[in-house]
């Protein structure tokens, strides 16, 4: 039986809510494992809680509505990779969040974009110009920037995070090629269950109870969060346009600057927004490329075969 797919909409204002809304919640996922990791869970248990907690929420909101069929994946190599890749980029960026301020971890990972256009030259053999080639470097000079790896703020929980960062954008990247293919529903369940089954036997081998009823709420809600996120990421690229999406995740810096100064008391660095600032720069102008050669394919004329 196919999955169903609820169509496509053009409800742009609507779709920009729910992304910046999602955005929130991905901060929230990070303060929450930072805050976990320094209270004295070890980070494979703080992943178990996040994905495990998704998987309840998945499965609560989607068998209802789907049944069973919501369990089989269409391509269950690639939707087994792309939870692989999910899965162990959260658990080396929640490792690196117990010695790096979460403003670092999060604007190294903003150099997503950039890597992910990268990246899609070799497996999704996209055509990329000169100029976002350009764009690309820079981004990486920014991320060299926030590194400081000539400096004392260098720390070597940044590999960490940049290994987190290649996961991330091989996730994305076959996200793309399953687009059309799988269900929101099968992907929830299959990123969520694949992790927690995986993660589950290292988790309980190093297991520490939470202490206290603050460090309880943040163990229980930090699945939560990132179930809400997800589902509200695939809900907006379903309102609106990929293109237009993209800029919105760069307002975390801000939300991540705000997290670390009130609940961690953590100030970011002249060189981490000095480096997020390129990032972000350089991310802007290849979604800008991309947008324009978009709009420029849909304007020419198309000639029909001979």
């Amino acid at each position: 039986m196919a999955h169903p797919v609820a169509p496509r909409e053009d409800r742009t204002a609507l779709g920009l809510g729910a992304m910046a809304v999602a955005v929130f919640f991905f901060t929230c996922i990070d303060s929450s494992a930072k805050w976990l990791v320094l209270a004295g869970l070890p980070a494979l248990q703080v992943v178990f809680a996040r994905y495990s907690m998704h998987l309840v929420l998945s499965l609560v909101l989607f068998l209802p509505r789907e049944g069973l069929s919501a369990l089989k994946s269409n391509a269950p190599y690639r939707q087994a990779m792309r939870s692989t890749f999910l899965f162990v980029s959260t658990a080396m960026n929640f490792t690196a969040l117990k010695y790096l301020p979460i403003t670092v971890t999060t604007t190294i990972m903003f150099a997503g974009p950039i890597v992910v256009t990268f990246l899609a030259i070799p497996i999704l053999k996209e055509k990329v110009g000169i100029h976002r080639m350009l764009a690309v470097c820079v981004g990486f000079i920014g991320v060299v920037v926030v590194m400081q790896p000539w400096g004392t703020s260098f720390h070597p929980a940044m590999f960490l995070n940049l290994g987190a960062l290649c996961g991330a954008s091989l996730y994305f990247i076959l996200t793309r090629m399953l687009a059309g293919i799988e269900s929101n529903a099968t992907s929830q369940i299959w990123s969520s269950g694949l992790a927690t089954i995986c993660i589950a036997p290292f988790a309980f081998s190093v297991w520490v109870w939470p202490d206290g009823l603050g460090t309880w709420a943040v163990f229980l809600m930090i699945g939560i969060f990132g179930g809400v996120a997800h589902i509200l990421v695939t809900l907006a690229h379903r309102l609106a346009d990929a293109s237009i999406l993209a800029p919105v995740i760069y307002i975390q810096i801000v939300l991540a600057a705000v997290a670390g100064i009130l609940i961690f008391d953590t100030w970011p660095t002249v060189w981490t927004l000095g480096g997020g600032m390129i990032i972000i720069a350089a991310g802007i102008y290849i979604w800008h490329r991309e947008r324009r050669n978009s709009k420029a394919k849909l304007a020419s004329p198309q000639v029909p075969p001979p």
